[in-house]
């Protein structure tokens, strides 16, 4: 069932400054624009990386699920991991089906394709999303 790991999710107050610091600490190159996603509460960028990204997160809003997260972790740090899965629906049915605690229904994510969270109590203390493989991926 478990996929490719997609990205590395990382919650941040400054997006601004963790790119920077992506740039000129770890000579990241690429990139992407910083847009809003208001229905997740978050802002969110990319940073490619040859076999893999670092999805920064930052709270937009007041209702920010990110706000929780960083006032446990004023700096930032590791929010969860995203592995890609073939079937969306598939996967939460058969995680439920094994007692898994899966975070809502499917959702449209930053990549465009459906999404869930899988509770980290049922994660060995880590937030787990999976996202449907994308169609067009280029791997």
């Amino acid at each position: 069932m478990i996929g490719r790991l997609n990205h590395v999710g990382v919650a941040t107050p400054s997006i601004d400054e963790s790119v920077k610091m992506y740039r000129e600490l770890l000579g990241a190159t690429s990139v992407t624009d910083k847009w809003a996603m208001p229905e997740q509460g978050v802002w969110v960028c990319f940073v490619n990386l040859p076999n893999s990204q670092i999805e920064l997160i930052e709270p937009y809003g007041e209702n920010s699920p990110i706000h929780g997260f960083l006032a446990k972790n004023p700096r930032g740090g590791q929010h969860h991991i995203c592995f890609e899965v073939d079937d969306i629906h598939a996967a939460r049915d058969s995680l439920v089906a094994k007692g898994a605690t899966v975070l809502g229904e499917p959702r449209i994510g930053a990549h465009g394709t459906l999404i869930v969270f899988v509770h980290p109590k049922d994660m060995g203390g880590l937030l787990v999303e999976l996202m449907e493989s994308p169609k067009d991926a280029h791997h």
